[in-house]
């Protein structure tokens, strides 16, 4: 099949599937993806807003690493997760991707905070077990965006963590982080949410992680909010940041783009969201729309409704001539605004 893009406009394909992306330039169409007996039902193709003249990277986009983002609708059912989870894994893999990021709660989604603690599971146990042999399996790093751990201290505080793990292609843990802001609210419409019945927030950050596609700094979902957090791992080195996420269906429509472009915006950074999509059970239903935002705030990968994936080329070189071309970090004033982490008087 040959795919010709002219301009800026929406192509559909009669043929295919859960699979979305956006391209920028014609130049920078994954083609390649649209081999001869891929099965994948509607695949849109999206021409997105070009970068300034001045800042556009003349290498070729095949040189550049292709990321996976998957989007699922977990349930209480932790091994039908695990197959949704790993027939995307793999699909990705087939697909030349050398990471691939899941969702916040990728493991499952319980009821209420009692199922949530019973189900839940050390980082030795046997579900992370798979994921180690799925990575090693399909030779490709794992962001696993938001797993229920059973910590050290479970025996006595008898609550978990809400742990990002970062596997490698050889299945090894690289790197965990802590979610550190627990979402304790109450929107009208939406539901309460009091992740602190059951989750105990992670003590601290964790540093940048080299990957096969740039320097990646883990968050979670309600962590979007804090700009602080996202500001500290740029400086630290962060290329990416990484907000795996189960957003609420008020909240989504209102503030998921726009908060994700405000983060790649503010730090410079590419940011990667994998989310949770549809209702997982009669008590909780989540927005979806998994993206991938560069440096300039451009979408440039989003997914399709339902579960599925899109891809996206990660530029390095793009974010080191754009922070060239627009040096914020070097005019930032930390002497007049640097307590704006502390609570408000």
């Amino acid at each position: 099949m040959v795919l010709a893009v002219s301009s800026c406009r929406t192509y559909y394909l009669s043929r295919p599937p859960r699979l979305g992306f956006i391209v920028r330039p014609p130049h920078q169409l994954l083609s390649f993806l649209l081999c001869p007996g891929l099965q994948i039902p509607r695949l849109s193709v999206l021409c997105a807003q070009p970068r300034p003249r001045a800042m556009a990277i003349s290498s070729s986009s095949w040189e550049l690493p292709l990321v996976a983002v998957c989007q699922v609708t977990s349930t209480p059912d932790k091994q039908e997760n695990f197959k949704t989870c790993a027939e995307l894994v793999r699909e990705a893999a087939r697909l030349g991707a050398c990471l691939a990021f899941l969702p916040e709660a990728f493991d499952f989604i319980a009821r209420d905070p009692a199922e949530t603690l019973r189900l839940s599971e050390p980082l030795g146990g046997n579900l992370l077990g798979e994921y180690t042999q799925l990575a090693r399996e399909c030779g490709l790093w794992l962001s696993l965006g938001g797993f229920h751990e059973r910590g050290q201290d479970w025996e006595q505080t008898q609550k978990i963590y809400n742990c990002h793990v970062l596997l490698d292609n050889k299945g090894s843990v690289v790197a965990t982080y802590r979610k550190t802001h627990l979402c304790d609210v109450e929107i009208p419409g939406q539901g309460p949410m009091c992740e602190s019945n059951s989750t105990i927030p992670g003590p601290s950050l964790e540093s940048p992680v080299s990957t096969p596609v740039g320097k990646i700094g883990l968050a979670i979902c309600y962590d979007m909010r804090f700009p602080e957090l996202s500001l500290a791992l740029a400086q630290a080195g962060a290329e990416i940041l990484t907000y795996p996420s189960a957003f609420g269906s008020v909240t989504g429509p209102a503030h998921w783009e726009v908060l994700l472009r405000a983060r790649a915006i503010e730090t410079q950074c590419y940011v990667v969201a994998a989310a949770q999509c549809g209702r997982h059970h009669e008590k909780r239903a989540s927005y979806g729309h998994s993206m991938v935002v560069d440096p300039w705030g451009t979408v440039v990968a989003r997914c399709p409704e339902g579960p599925g994936l899109c891809l996206a080329r990660i530029d390095l070189r793009y974010v080191r001539q754009l922070r060239q071309h627009l040096p914020v970090f070097e005019h930032r004033r930390p002497d007049l605004y640097g307590s704006l982490g502390r609570p408000r008087s």
